[in-house]
């Protein structure tokens, strides 16, 4: 009979991503690992090949989970626009004290990880890429329902917001002042809307 895994794959990435989201890749130790998912490192390293598979599983999930809320702003809004707007608010202000950290796990990751960690690197700039894509998608149903003006370019105001919510997420880590993000979220979904 084969052994049949005892853990649940998604729950350990899902600890995973939360410990290294926090920590980073260099700051999680396999002590840290250990503890957050809780299997030795003889079994971290049989289920996942190395801390770095692991890692890259973490900012798969981390990717999955921000496209599902941003799903479900949307499809609550009933508005390409303000589910996107709505997106905003929630991952930069309503989640700022219940997520590990302010700044986005993919962006924190391009900062740290080294060129000898060329698979990391490029597996980030995919995941903000398919973000991107995300947001184009979502700004070409805003033009459709005429919310956007319709010579506007999704693609240009899918970079341009990705660049608005690094920003704002750094922004909200340096300054605290929910106040004046909100301010500054508004002001970047009103300077887009069609007039």
């Amino acid at each position: 009979m084969a052994n049949i895994a005892k853990y649940d794959r998604d729950d350990v990435i899902h600890k995973a991503m939360l410990l290294f989201w926090e920590k980073g890749f260099n700051g999680t130790s396999t002590r840290d690992l250990q503890q957050a998912i809780d299997m030795r490192p003889g079994s971290i390293y049989a289920a996942f090949g190395s801390k770095e598979q692991l890692y890259s599983e973490a900012l798969e999930c981390y990717s999955r989970e921000m496209a599902v809320i941003l799903e479900q702003r949307v499809a609550e809004e009933g508005s390409p626009l303000a589910g996107l707007e709505s997106f905003f608010r929630n991952v930069v202000i309503d989640r700022r004290d219940s997520n590990p950290s302010e700044i986005c796990m993919l962006v924190k990751t391009l900062s740290e990880v080294r060129n000898d960690q060329p698979e990391l690197m490029l597996l980030c700039r995919e995941l903000l890429k398919r973000t991107e894509n995300r947001f184009a998608d979502i700004l070409q149903q805003a033009i459709k329902k005429g919310e956007i003006a319709e010579h506007s370019d999704p693609r240009i105001l899918a970079k341009h917001l990705q660049v608005q919510m690094i920003g704002l997420r750094i922004y909200m880590k340096t300054s605290l002042n929910t106040e004046a993000v909100s301010e500054l979220i508004k002001s970047v979904f009103n300077s887009i809307k069609a007039h």
